[in-house]
């Protein structure tokens, strides 16, 4: 009977310790991501390692959002290293993408990164952290088909079920 009680009585701790697990899933291993690209709040800095290219859409937009549907938020602000995403290897701490906000101010702020390699040169799905890229067709960028991968790891994502690893993120914005 006691034992009975002490486990009812546990459930609830256990029940939030799983819940806040789940939520927090791949921050720990992202840590290192975080710290190989801290550097690179300092926009300068970015471009001085190679990303230099800013990603427009076939429209033109430079802060990218999603289109069918304004609620599940944006990208934003994309800054391409050209020979890391000719390069097929993947490397956690050597993202081919950094994604910034647009402040008010016009300054942007360091929000994401994102891993990217295309279908030609790793033509089954890849997946790092344990989560498989997002299949995505190039056609809104004018470029061939390819694998994504965008990791959270500067602006909390709240997006239910993926969180961290959402290609949108509800609380960034293009507006």
């Amino acid at each position: 009977m006691r034992l009975r009680v002490l486990l009812i009585a546990l459930l609830p701790v256990l029940a939030i310790t799983v819940v806040a697990s789940a939520l927090g899933g791949g921050q720990s291993e992202l840590s290192s991501v975080r710290q190989a690209t801290a550097g690179f709040h300092d926009v300068q800095a970015a471009m001085d390692a190679g990303y230099d290219v800013e990603l427009s859409d076939v429209f033109g937009r430079t802060c990218i959002a999603n289109l069918s549907d304004p609620d599940a938020g944006a990208m934003g602000v994309h800054l391409v290293s050209l020979p890391r995403v000719g390069d097929p290897a993947l490397d956690p701490a050597d993202p081919e993408v950094l994604v910034y906000e647009r402040r008010n101010n016009g300054t942007l702020k360091l929000v994401a990164v994102e891993y990217v390699v295309f279908k030609s040169a790793v033509p089954s799905r890849p997946s790092l952290f344990g989560v498989p890229f997002d299949d995505n067709d190039g056609s809104r960028y004018g470029l061939p088909p390819f694998w994504a991968l965008h990791a959270w790891v500067w602006k909390p994502n709240p997006t239910e079920g993926t969180g961290i690893f959402s290609q949108w993120n509800p609380r960034v914005s293009c507006d």
